[in-house]
């Protein structure tokens, strides 16, 4: 089994004092076309947003191309995938109850690929409103041990999706190379080339909290939204009536939809969070192994999160990410700063620290070493049959 293992490695670029106008241009009308993207996809809140990147380009590619003096036509399909993309994210916000508004770019960011960039060991190849401009990369002396030695000069490691970005306090331009290898999940390289999502899921609060410190979904909404559908189902089966069953079936169906559908707005966004930072593994807790955290309304709990965790392995998959569960032994009383164990150290939400006094959200503190644990394991190089099962392969 494998995935791709993915690295960004910050590179300035020589960029000739004639040809930075050309990139600065290049990134005017790549922007101009993310934002007439957003400004089109954008309808909240009269009207559904557009987050079809392919009905997006059939509406507005042309108009792209010829107000943009025909820019590189990779470049125009990047910037309508780059808002479509936020803009879904933002729609997934907005169904969370978040406040968000239509994004808005303008700052200096321009997306290459190899169709629109050739790149090599030491130079890149970027398409611009000026033909191409070459650029060599600014690199250490002795690269080994840096990121540029470990993977933009490894021949393991091959070029991705890339960013150009400028500094303007230093007049700099810098290549933000994303480099891919892919990974045997047998081999012992798994280990080095992991980078762990921890997610800690909840019967209260948020439904989900990963390492990184995103608070994801209303686990409250959704019991809520249960206790009324139990109470009307209730109600409706002391009626007795045969429209009275028929309107139990109506509204049990239309609960279940609901629920799916917001687990999978929930699942989407702890993968977007993990791709985002570049993991290659998602852990979670073992859900036969919590069992006696899950008090009240057992059942639908436990299907909540096995169904979030079910939706979040079939995306995971897609992107190339492993799900992996880990024992969940301890990850609520741990410190994930110190690795002091007591009760004592959460009080419900809060999490202080006895020994080192430091003080968090108590499942963000518990998912931080919900993802240890599987770093070490992975370093370890051990694997259980629960992680076998779990493992997912592009």
């Amino acid at each position: 089994m494998a995935w791709d293992a993915t690295r960004t490695v910050r590179v300035r670029l020589d960029v000739p004092d004639d040809r930075k106008s050309d990139l600065h241009a290049t990134n005017q009308r790549f922007q101009f076309c993310a934002n007439r993207t957003a400004e089109w996809a954008w309808r909240y809140p009269h009207d559904d947003c557009v987050t079809s990147k392919s009905e997006a380009e059939q509406a507005i590619y042309d108009e792209l191309r010829e107000k943009t003096d025909h820019l590189h036509a990779n470049l125009v399909q990047k910037a309508i995938k780059r808002a479509t993309k936020d803009i879904d994210n933002c729609v997934d916000r907005l169904a969370d109850g978040e406040r968000t508004s239509r994004p808005h770019y303008g700052t200096f960011s321009i997306v290459y690929d190899k169709r629109a960039a050739t790149f090599y060991r030491d130079k890149v190849s970027l398409a611009t409103v000026n033909g191409r401009v070459e650029c060599e990369y600014d690199l250490p002396d002795d690269p080994e041990g840096t990121p540029h030695g470990e993977y933009l000069l490894n021949d393991d490691y091959s070029f991705s999706t890339s960013t150009v970005h400028y500094d303007s306090s230093a007049d700099e331009f810098y290549l933000h190379a994303a480099m891919e290898k892919t990974v045997d999940a047998d081999s012992p390289e798994k280990a080095e080339d992991a980078n762990v999502l921890g997610v800690d899921c909840n019967v209260d609060d948020h439904i989900a909290v990963t390492s990184t410190g995103r608070f994801i979904g209303n686990a409250n909404l959704l019991n809520h939204e249960r206790r009324e559908f139990e109470k009307r189902c209730g109600d409706l089966q002391q009626t007795g009536t045969r429209s009275a069953h028929l309107t139990f079936q109506r509204i049990g169906d239309r609960f279940g939809r609901w629920s799916e559908d917001y687990l999978h707005r929930c699942s989407k966004a702890i993968v977007a969070e993990a791709q985002r930072h570049g993991c290659t593994h998602i852990a979670f807790e073992d859900l036969a192994q919590i069992r006696d955290r899950i008090s009240d309304d057992k059942k639908f709990q436990q299907w909540a999160f096995r169904a979030l965790q079910e939706q979040v392995e079939n995306k995971a998959e897609l992107a190339g990410i492993v799900v992996s569960k880990v024992e969940p032994a301890y990850t609520s009383q741990q410190c994930s700063q110190c690795g002091c164990t007591l009760d004592e150290n959460r009080d419900g939400q809060a999490f202080a620290c006895l020994d080192c006094s430091y003080a968090v959200n108590a499942d963000y503190n518990a998912a931080k070493n919900i993802a240890r644990k599987l770093a070490l394991k992975l370093q370890r190089g051990q694997k259980s049959p629960l992680e076998e099962r779990s493992v997912s392969t592009l």
